[in-house]
């Protein structure tokens, strides 16, 4: 198990493509996710370094989450949402597309209930473990399911990121897996690691939250009056995971 220490250096290879070139990332939008969550993902996706064309992916949009659809997808990223059990019963019957699309060498990324759908208790069973809370976790620095922000260290740095009972990930060493966030108590936060040619990228907090989630809920906003208030709210690191789990 490797320690994230600093942002790839390595050029964008996504090869599978959009009808214009682009590399296509496609990001869940439905009943298994909560209005806002697929949009900030879609945008941290945008703001990328890869050129993405980025698509919904759905029940209710003109492009279903299916094993031909994915097929031309270069990462597929599921979002926040709400409870794991109704989520998964919700997206259960597409479990084998997605673990057949990431083994054939696509990309998964997984945002807070997205990190829970990585793993196995239920979930995709795409992660060399398991998941569970956070805040149950011994020694969490949270305890409320509610929205909180919780401190992370990421690489060297300690940061501060929207959080709403995140997963911690509990993984066995495995040279092919990086863990790239820890929360205060030593538990994963985020990590990326391999699934048969692919790679998953799952992440427990939110550093895709963008202001409104903040002022939605009465939490400090750690981008105000900040120049750079994205990545002060954390969109760095959610480039860094995008970055990490996109590379070969």
């Amino acid at each position: 198990m490797r320690r994230w220490l600093g942002r790839t250096s390595a050029e964008p290879e996504a090869t599978r493509a959009g009808p214009d070139g682009a590399p296509l990332a496609l990001v869940y939008r439905g009943p298994a996710s909560v209005p806002g969550c697929s949009e900030a993902v879609a945008e941290l996706l945008s703001a990328s370094r890869w050129g993405f064309a980025v698509r919904y992916v759905g029940p209710h949009e003109p492009h279903p989450l299916s094993a031909a659809t994915l097929a031309g997808a270069a990462v597929y990223a599921q979002p926040g949402g709400a409870d794991l059990g109704p989520a998964y019963r919700r997206l259960r019957k597409h479990r084998h597309d997605i673990r057949g699309y990431v083994q054939g060498g696509g990309r998964y990324l997984g945002f807070c209930l997205g990190g829970y759908l990585a793993g196995a208790t239920p979930g995709f069973k795409l992660l060399p473990g398991d998941t569970d809370q956070y805040v149950v976790s011994r020694g969490a620095t949270v305890r409320t399911t509610d929205d909180t922000l919780v401190e992370v260290c990421w690489g060297d740095d300690r940061r501060v990121l929207f959080f709403q009972d995140g997963p911690h990930f509990e993984i066995s060493a495995d040279e092919g897996t990086t863990v790239m966030a820890t929360y205060p108590n030593g538990t994963v936060a985020a990590l990326v690691t391999g699934y048969g040619a692919g790679r998953v990228g799952v992440v427990g907090p939110h550093p895709e939250a963008t202001r409104d989630w903040f002022t939605d809920a009465g939490l400090p906003d750690p981008g105000r009056r900040r120049r750079d208030a994205a990545a002060a709210r954390g969109q760095d690191l959610g480039l860094a995971l995008v970055d990490a789990v996109m590379s070969p």
